[in-house]
Order: C-alpha cells, then structure tokens, then sequence
C-alpha cells in the first residue's frame, strides 16, 4: 500500500518526504509531545534519517507503512503541524499514530487528520483499525473516539489498545 494524498476540511495529509524533516523538527521538538511515549525529540538530523528509513519502507515486505504530514492550508503560507501514520499488515489490519505540535494541539486537528486517515484506510480495504493510548492521556482518548475506534480491555506496554471495524 502506497500512501496518497488525503484532504479534509482544514489540513491537507501529504505523503512524508525526507524533506520535511527541515520543517518538523521544530513542530515536534517540544519535550512535552514525549510526555506519554518517552524518549526525546530529534533533531533535524536524525528525523532526516528516520524519514529516510520510513520512506524506504518496512523490510517486511508484507507490511506497508503509510506516513503522512499534516498541512494546515490556513494563512497566506501553509504550514506544517504534525503527522499521522499507518503501519497496514497482511491481514488488512493498520495500527494508527498521530502527533500534533503543541501550539496546534486542542483545536481537533488530530481529530480531523485521524479521521481523514481511518477513511482513507478503509477505501483502501483496511477491515481493522488499532491505536494504542496511555491511559492517561486524555486527548489522544478523544482522538481515537473521534477516529470510530473504542477502547478494549487489551492493555500492552502499558497502554489501552482501540480499536474499530471497518466496513470495506
């Protein structure tokens, strides 16, 4: 599965270049956005060489990964405020991810972006959506909802999985 445009009312989801890793460094360089997930952010140069491997695709062949950027169109000058990504198995299974940059977060443009790409999935014959969310983490619970996806009971690595069924 090869990632395509996606359009949704406010942000344009634009397949992930290496290119990007200029612009996004900054978006997601706030330590806060690791408050959940751990680690730290990266700098240009190592997100330049994690896009890099992204790009080039999952070894597994069986397995597609989808990554997006998201372009808010708002303004004179679109700019970048996050991503979304999908790691689609065989099985017609794609676990979701997102991240937004703090000084865009609380205005639903996770929301936005997860539902323009569970959408997207599903015209592409995904039949399962999973995230897996802290449980603490109150926003990404409301973006997942917002998504169609419920949580489960399933908890791994310490975080709740959600999941929804997708008509195809």
């Amino acid at each position: 599965m090869i990632p395509t445009g996606i359009r949704t009312p406010r942000l344009d989801l634009e397949p992930l270049r290496v290119e990007h890793a200029a612009d996004l460094a900054g978006v997601l360089g706030d330590p806060a956005l690791h408050t959940f997930i751990g680690g730290a952010p990266d700098d240009v140069d190592a997100l330049r060489a994690r896009y890099r491997r992204m790009v080039a695709g999952s070894p597994d062949p069986g397995v597609s990964w989808c990554n997006w950027v998201l372009r808010l169109r708002a303004g004179e000058r679109p700019v970048l405020i996050g991503t979304v990504q999908a790691t689609v198995a065989p099985a017609g299974c794609a676990e979701i991810a997102w991240v937004v940059g703090t000084p865009w977060q609380g205005r639903g443009f996770a929301s936005e972006a997860a539902r323009g790409l569970v959408d997207w999935l599903a015209r592409h014959g995904v039949r399962t959506v999973v995230a897996h969310v802290h449980p603490g983490h109150g926003a990404s619970a409301a973006v997942a909802r917002a998504a169609g996806l419920a949580a489960t009971d399933v908890v791994q690595d310490g975080e709740i999985r959600w999941e929804a069924a997708l008509r195809v």
